[in-house]
Parts: structure tokens; sequence; C-alpha cells
């Protein structure tokens, strides 16, 4: 039976060349980049070649890169620190957030911090003039995605980072979802501080990145070696780091025609299913969205059937985010946009990336009309006429 993967917002395939890197890295350098030795200094040495790659991928300077596990870490590492730093005050964030923001953001807020968290517009973009409304003297932190995980509405990060600014505030955005898919500069944006991540860009899982300008402070949260200029103590994960640095140069060079190639097939896909298959919806903002990103409801269907009948033929995609799927309750970024019970239940994901083609989508979309159509024949609520 065939295979297709179009769940690349939940992970990605490596790049062969950043697999035969990282085998050949742990081949041939042993050493701790935290060793003065010849060993030591080469491992140092990779590391910092590695930052570069990675920091080039956002417009950063290397020196305001730090490593991490990976975006959920990252993320926590941004709201926490900031958070122990100031003591007390309020933090801003958005309804849609992923999970490894707004838990955070709502353990704060049961430990004595004023916690605002930004209803969304129909598409999922939070509305920067919320944000200014939203905006206190005891505001310390906003966190704000730049481009949702689950529907793939990208926020107007520009114009919110400004408002921030002026009000004197910290401002963290989460960009897992954007980085590699929508060009970043952080030279050039008002952003504080800015997550990403190894496995979304084609690199290693288990490994990550917290974009840090000089003049924000943290509170580090781990002690230890003083790694990560103590910021995030602990020896670092160098081979995947590698393979991150190498994923992320590869991303560089080839952004522009694989974001383009992406989003053909994602039009395609979202052409096909909205002409060919009655009652069907796109989810989320129809321009303003990234590239590989399609979340679709086809309504007097459960998703969770459709997705079964879909995996049955080969297909792999997401009736939502990865990272909660094992839970029972809806998706709180569909509830936020206002979704219908049916058209939540009715959602799935389709994301693409390296590897895929025009012939999987036609593919797809003919497995999906099957699909449907022999959902809808048992249901008591569709009537074809």
């Amino acid at each position: 039976m065939r295979k297709i993967y179009a769940d690349h917002a939940a992970t990605t395939p490596v790049f062969p060349q950043a697999i035969d890197g990282m085998a050949e890295f742990m081949r041939s350098h042993i050493g701790n980049p935290s060793s003065v030795h010849a060993m030591g200094r080469d491992a140092r040495q990779c590391l910092e070649h590695a930052r570069g790659s990675v920091a080039a991928l956002i417009g950063a300077p290397a020196e305001q890169v730090y490593f991490t596990s990976g975006g959920t870490e990252a993320n926590n590492m941004a709201i926490f620190g900031t958070a122990k730093l100031a003591g007390r005050g309020h933090i801003i964030t958005g309804a849609t957030e992923h999970h490894a923001v707004l838990d955070p953001c709502r353990h704060l807020a049961g430990q004595g911090f004023e916690l605002t968290v930004l209803d969304v517009d129909g598409f999922g973009m939070v509305d920067p003039a919320a944000v200014k409304k939203a905006l206190r003297p005891d505001t310390v932190l906003v966190s704000i995605m730049h481009a949702n995980n689950e529907v793939g509405t990208v926020n107007p990060i520009a114009e919110i980072g400004a408002l921030v600014r002026e009000a004197g505030a910290v401002f963290h955005v989460d960009a897992v979802q954007s980085a590699g898919k929508i060009p970043i500069d952080v030279g050039r944006l008002p952003v504080d501080m800015l997550t990403f991540s190894s496995h979304k860009i084609n690199g290693p899982k288990g490994v990550g990145a917290l974009y840090k300008r000089p003049e924000t402070r943290l509170v580090r949260l781990t002690y230890g070696g003083g790694q990560e200029k103590k910021v995030r103590s602990g020896t670092e994960n160098l081979s995947g780091i590698v393979g991150f640095g190498l994923a992320a140069e590869l991303t560089r060079e080839n952004m522009a025609a694989m974001t383009a190639e992406w989003a053909a097939l994602r039009d395609r896909l979202i052409r096909r299913v909205l002409s060919e298959i009655p009652h069907s919806h796109l989810n989320g903002h129809p321009g303003q969205r990234t590239p590989h990103n399609a979340n679709l409801s086809c309504d007097f269907v459960e998703g969770e059937a459709l997705l079964l009948i879909l995996d049955s033929k080969g297909v792999c995609c997401s009736a939502g985010s990865a990272c909660s799927s094992d839970t029972s309750e809806p998706s709180h970024v569909l509830t936020a946009i206002g979704l219908s019970d049916e058209r939540k239940s009715s959602a799935l994901r389709f994301s693409f990336g390296l590897g895929n083609t025009a012939e999987e989508v036609d593919y797809i979309v003919d497995v999906l009309k099957e699909g449907v159509e022999r959902l809808r024949r048992a249901s008591p609520f569709y009537s074809a006429t």
C-alpha cells in the first residue's frame, strides 16, 4: 500500500544531507564542547558553526541564539524566565496559542500573575487593536504566535510588536510553525524573544532554539554547568544541533522554491475539495496563512472516522494538533475561532512539505471524496438533494 505523508505541521522528514552530516559528526567528533582540550575545542567549533547557521535562518546574530531541547522548552524558558524576573504583573496571550504557551501562562495565573487571553477573529487572527486595549502599565509579557499550528493563520506580528515595545513590555513570539516557511528577520521585527524548532524544518527531533535580544533579561530555569551562556545549563545535544544547523542551511538556501511548491500543493487541495465536495469549508484565513497548511471541514461526517478511512488508504494527516491528539476534547483553536460543533468535529489538517507531489494531492482528494460520500450515506442527517 502506498504511503503519503501530509502531516508536516506535526513533524517533518529529516533532510538526507542532515542525516549524513550527523552520522559523520558522531563518528569523528567525540569531545564535550565545554572541555578545554583539542577535542573539546573542536566540538565547540562545530557547536558555534551550527549556531551561526540556525541564527541566519531568522536574521539573528549567532550570539543571540540559545539551544534548547525543542520549542516547548524554549517557550517555557521565555515565559517563566520573564515572569520570575518580574515577580508579579500582567501577562497577555492569545486564545489560539499552542499549549506550550497557554499552559505556562495559565500556571502563572495561578501563582499571582494576572492573565488576559485575547479572543481572535473567525480566521484565528489576533487584532492589534485588542492587544493595544489589553496593555497596562504593569504588563510584563505579551506572547503571541506568528502562525497557528492547526489552521495556519499568520498574525500581524510587526504591528503587535510595535505596540508592545511602545508599552515597555517584553514581546515573545512562538515561531515554531513559521520559521522556514515565512521569511523572518528579527533585525527588523520588534520582537524580544522568538522560539523555533529543528524538527519542523526537516531537522532532527529533540533540539530547538530561543532567540533573545541582549537587553532582554531572563531568570534561568536550570542550574548546572552554565552552558548556553548560563541561560540553559546542560551538556548540549551536539549531534542534534549539528543536524539542526544543516537543516537550517538547506532551508534558508531553498526556502523560496520549497514554499512556492508547497503553496501550490496546498492551493490545489483547497481548490479541488471546495469545488468537488459539497458542504466543505476552509478553516483559517484564506490568504494570510502558512504556505503548507490546509485545514478543512466537511459537514455531516466525523473527522475521526474520515481520518481512519484516509489512513487505511495510506494517507497520513491530522484531526488536530499532534501534541494534543491523545485527548478527546475539541480543538481549543477551532473553538476559539467560533466554529460550530459540526465543523469542529469534521475538521482535518493537511500539511505539505519535502517529497509531496501534485499526484499525491489528487490521490488525497479522491480518497477524501470517496470517504465523505461513504460516511454521508450512513448519516441520518445528510440528504444529497
